[in-house]
């Protein structure tokens, strides 16, 4: 598996970010205090394995990807109706036939 350019800190950023959330609002979401988030996000303390799973069902993402280990985004669907997967895989293999061509 090769490494990311992105480790966890940058990874946890640009989620938290994405997500438009602030560092409270993540700490409140997982019963910390911003000094933690922000401690990760400059990657002068770690996250115990629990707030990693953590981390990762609260943006979507697997562990993996989050720690920089995997660049390949996977998406959930386990809330999405039939239909509405049907959509998604529709959409990104447009995506991906127009890169073809």
């Amino acid at each position: 598996m090769e490494k990311s350019m992105y480790g966890f800190p940058t990874r946890l950023k640009i989620l938290r970010e994405k997500m438009g959330y602030t560092q409270s609002d993540v700490a409140k979401k997982l019963s910390l205090t911003r000094a933690s988030v922000n401690a990760w996000e400059m990657g002068l303390s770690s996250p115990s394995t629990p707030f990693v799973v953590e981390l990762s069902r609260l943006f979507h993402v697997t562990t993996d990807y989050l720690l920089g280990l995997d660049d390949c985004l996977t998406i959930r669907t386990d809330n999405l109706t039939e239909r509405e997967i049907s959509v998604v895989l529709n959409t990104i293999e447009c995506f991906c036939n127009s890169k073809e061509k």
